[in-house]
């Protein structure tokens, strides 16, 4: 991770002697260990740690989007897989929606996971969805309708089923939010093409294997698994997907812990 520079000088940093700063400091953790090691003033100290979470949280935060706008850049549109027969329209199911998304945040040392709080609004269920990347976390929220009601009013299903459906409905969008998901019939969601696609050669698909599993550190192995699963999502070919998925966790065993 790279540590931003410091462009101000920390307050009342004179209480840290007479000497002029060595040329090595540059991070508000250099001044931090300058101050503890003059014994500098207590409120010194408490503002230099302040400024150094201030920049450690700037830093996972764009930690965060940069992950998330490659994850944006490596998904194609997810094809729909179901169909409302209250509404003759077509949806992607959640199950859907994760066996894409999943290996591409996944990937990237990103989690997702989900919880409920009170809504404000009778008979709807909050869904929470908690996104993090290191030291960083991104909330999303969204509140669903449990009143089982049909869109003709009427009921069409019972309390209990209509809270699990609400909670699957809700999980499905906070996804869809989260990666900026597009839903698109003309996808075939990881199925085998009947557009005239054809399956990327098996030779190609070991080649990608041998680049994923023979990659040199995490981001080596990050830029060409994106680029085959990529390939892979966009014909359609769900046997190479899976293959590259597998050179992906197996390559990751490999890393030291905090590199994975």
């Amino acid at each position: 991770m790279a540590t931003a520079q410091v462009t101000n000088p920390a307050p009342d940093i004179h209480h840290l002697g007479r000497k002029a700063l060595p040329e090595n400091i540059h991070t508000p953790m250099d001044l931090l260990s300058l101050a503890l090691e003059n014994n500098a003033a207590i409120d010194v100290i408490e503002r230099l740690v302040a400024l150094q979470e201030k920049v450690l949280m700037r830093d996972a935060k764009t930690d965060f989007n940069d992950a998330l706008s490659r994850i944006q850049a490596a998904v194609a549109r997810i094809a729909p897989d179901l169909l409302n027969p209250q509404t003759t329209s077509k949806y992607a199911s959640y199950a859907a929606i994760d066996r894409i998304i999943r290996p591409l945040y996944t990937a990237e040392g990103m989690s997702l996971s989900f919880s409920h709080g009170d809504s404000p609004k009778p008979d709807h269920i909050r869904v929470v969805c908690v996104a993090g990347l290191g030291s960083y976390t991104r909330l999303y929220q969204i509140d669903m309708p449990t009143d089982g009601k049909g869109p003709k009013g009427g009921d069409v299903m019972t309390k209990t089923h209509a809270t699990a459906a609400a909670d699957s409905y809700a999980k499905r969008y906070l996804v869809k939010d989260v990666f900026n998901l597009a839903i698109g019939e003309d996808d075939t969601d990881g199925n085998t093409p009947t557009n005239g696609k054809s399956r990327i050669a098996s030779e190609r698909v070991k080649e990608f294997c041998q680049k994923i599993l023979k990659a040199e550190n995490l981001e080596a192995m990050k830029q060409v698994y994106f680029a085959a699963y990529r390939e892979a999502h966009e014909l359609g070919d769900a046997a190479a997907e899976d293959a590259y998925v597998r050179a992906k966790d197996e390559r990751r065993k490999g890393f030291p812990n905090g590199n994975r």
